[in-house]
């Protein structure tokens, strides 16, 4: 299933690639030293483009509050590499033009993302904000994948490894991410307390929820058979 998947997501390494190749060229045109303020914007784009891995690591066993970081000492970072052999998959795009986002479109036409919604986590705007805080983070598993590109603020996901270990991903403003059908995970904001995502989905969206134990269904099954 992950091989699979794997195909289905070579054209994003293809924009990676043509989006730093204009970059460059965009900065060599200026014939200037990049330093100059010539190129502050092309320098920029390259910056951001430089900053797009993803963070990630294992989980301390600390019971502290579920939004603190909670990471080893020392820290055990895990690589976008890494979060790919469990079938997690990652764009960074440009929060600030969802709307009207190319790139954008173009991944939503390619994936088959037909459903697009967008949620505010926060206490303010939130009925029972801390209940569906502790819903959000018992750990669970969906019969989809589950598509979330964050608009504003931060958050985490949680999956499980091949190991059954905790990784914790860091969700940024820009970041997007698949998470397999199947896999086992768990959502939470950090202590910011606040995050905007856009939700999509293909077809029409099914939100519910299996908590672990789960492992009778066959999608997980199919899952823990492609790792």
């Amino acid at each position: 299933m992950i091989g699979e998947k794997t195909c289905k997501h070579r054209d994003k390494e293809k924009i990676r690639s043509s989006r730093l190749h204009k970059i460059i060229t965009d900065l060599l045109k200026n014939d200037v030293n990049p330093i100059q303020e010539v190129s502050r914007d092309p320098l920029l784009e390259l910056n951001k483009y430089l900053a797009m891995e993803l963070e990630a690591w294992y989980l301390d066993d600390s019971e502290e509050d579920q939004r603190k970081p909670h990471r080893q000492n020392p820290n055990r970072a895990v690589s976008l590499e890494q979060l790919k052999t469990l079938g997690v998959f990652y764009w960074k795009l440009n929060a600030d033009i969802y709307d009207s986002d190319p790139e954008l479109e173009k991944i939503r036409n390619d994936q088959g993302y037909s459903y697009m919604d967008i949620i505010t986590i926060q206490k303010e705007t939130l009925p029972n904000y801390e209940e569906k805080l502790k819903m959000f983070f018992d750990e669970h598993l969906h019969l989809d994948d589950e598509i979330r590109y964050i608009l504003d603020g931060k958050a985490y996901f949680d999956i499980r490894d091949k190991e059954d270990l905790w990784i914790r991903i860091a969700m940024n403003k820009g970041d997007m991410i698949t998470l397999p059908a199947g896999i086992y995970h768990r959502f939470t904001v950090d202590e910011s307390n606040y995050t905007k995502a856009m939700r999509l989905f293909v077809g029409e969206p099914v939100w519910k929820a299996h908590n672990r134990p789960a492992d009778h269904f066959e999608i997980r099954q199919k899952y823990v058979a492609s790792l």
